[in-house]
């Protein structure tokens, strides 16, 4: 599954893995949200509500797709939080983890209150 995330700099691909929390997001998609940052990371919230997942992670790789259950939020670390304590991301609390973003550079543009559309992206179907 892949979700795109529209910013006014740009857009993303990111590639989810088949679970709860990102089938839910691809059901509600599309919807529209404002980004926020913290440290090097964007989040946002979303029309979904999940649960902790069993795999569920506070720390992660940059450019992992994460949500953050407590915030009913996407988050997109790319980079140090206020929280790390090396060079990864450390996120506030464990997160799901969803899936990873190939190319997430666009992220470090992102500013507070920036609009951000996340929409599905349909995969081809091979004959």
């Amino acid at each position: 599954m892949k979700l795109r995330l529209v910013f006014p700099q740009g857009a993303l691909t990111a590639e989810v893995a088949d679970t709860p929390t990102a089938r839910a997001l691809v059901a509600a998609a599309p919807f529209e949200s404002r980004a926020q940052t913290w440290g090097d990371e964007v989040y946002f919230t979303t029309p979904v509500s999940a649960k902790l997942e069993d795999d569920a992670r506070q720390m992660v790789e940059p450019g992992t797709v994460c949500f953050w259950t407590q915030g009913n939020a996407l988050a997109l670390p790319f980079g140090r939080t206020p929280i790390s304590s090396d060079e990864r991301p450390k996120l506030a609390n464990p997160c799901n983890v969803l899936g990873t973003l190939a190319d997430f550079s666009l992220l470090k543009k992102v500013r507070p209150g920036d609009r951000v559309t996340v929409e599905t992206v349909r995969e081809k179907r091979r004959a």
